[in-house]
């Protein structure tokens, strides 16, 4: 993937190096298998507010630098996410980007505390994605999922969809839509559609990421397949199998491999958000 060189977008907010609260028993991967069926592309912020109280964490509220970071990792989150937000400033009337905070182990957010074993994760309470680094080792070495630029990429504009459904106002019809199903099996089909629409938005960003910036992000031959084999990795029937349990499609709150994989070429192959409409078959 091509992107050194492209415009920096300076709406990082870098915390990394403040400390956060680790987790006890070898940090993030003593969690990783477990959480990540829950929280990876997306945050219940209940569940952020659950963790804190049980961790008995005093988190005030955390600032840090605002800017553009200069460290090889911090420029491709900084220049991928001004492209993100390029595209959608085209596609979407009114579009305010968020801000993207670097942290390490954890950080105080508007969701509650936030934590690596997580995975990248988006606010809605205060528009912010949340992003530690270090997971994209633990995607690649435990989930095997690929290590590719694009695939981290990919990550990143997932993040960025949420953002898009909460301006649109998606997330908040989520949310009452929930609340007024029958069962838990019913409230996490709403949650599906939401994250494959969130994946849907990634392949739309995609497919127009050159166009904005004349070429300076690009996908290169072989892209697209690495961004897909990360979204089979981190479907909920393989995370399952891989934490040893049984499969089952009514405790799935993200999608399959196969449909996460579905809707992220959709999104790239349409590169029109308009494709992206996953909640016809609720």
């Amino acid at each position: 993937m091509r992107w050194e060189g492209g415009r920096r977008g300076g709406n990082i907010e870098d915390r990394r190096g403040m400390g956060g609260v680790g987790i006890a028993g070898g940090g993030i991967g003593a969690l990783v298998l477990a959480a990540i069926g829950y929280f990876v592309f997306g945050i219940d912020p209940q569940t952020t507010q659950q963790i804190t109280s049980q961790l008995g964490t005093g988190v005030g509220q955390q600032e840090g630098q605002a800017g553009t970071p200069e460290d090889r990792a911090g420029l491709f989150v900084d220049v991928i996410g001004a492209n993100i937000d390029d595209v959608w400033r085209a596609k979407l009337q009114g579009y305010r980007p968020p801000t993207v905070v670097l942290y390490e182990q954890g950080t105080s957010t508007g969701c509650g505390y936030g934590q690596s074993a997580m995975g990248p994760f988006y606010c809605p309470a205060d528009q912010r994605v949340y992003l530690d680094l270090s997971f994209w080792q633990e995607m690649e070495t435990r989930l095997g999922a690929s290590g590719a630029d694009f695939a981290r990429a990919y990550v990143i504009a997932h993040e960025y969809g949420h953002h898009i459904q909460t301006l649109t106002g998606a997330s908040q019809q989520v949310r009452e839509a929930q609340q007024r199903a029958a069962g838990q099996a019913e409230a996490n089909r709403y949650s599906v559609a939401l994250e494959l629409q969130a994946d849907c938005y990634a392949g739309v960003w995609a497919a127009n990421a050159a166009t904005v910036s004349n070429g300076q992000v690009a996908l290169s031959a072989g892209d697209l397949e690495e961004g897909l084999k990360t979204a089979s990795a981190i479907g909920d029937d393989t995370l399952q199998r891989r934490s040893g349990g049984r499969v089952s499609p009514d405790s799935f709150t993200h999608g399959s491999s196969a449909d996460r994989m579905a809707w992220l070429r959709r999104g790239y192959e349409n590169g029109d958000p308009q494709s992206c409409d996953t909640f016809q078959s609720i």
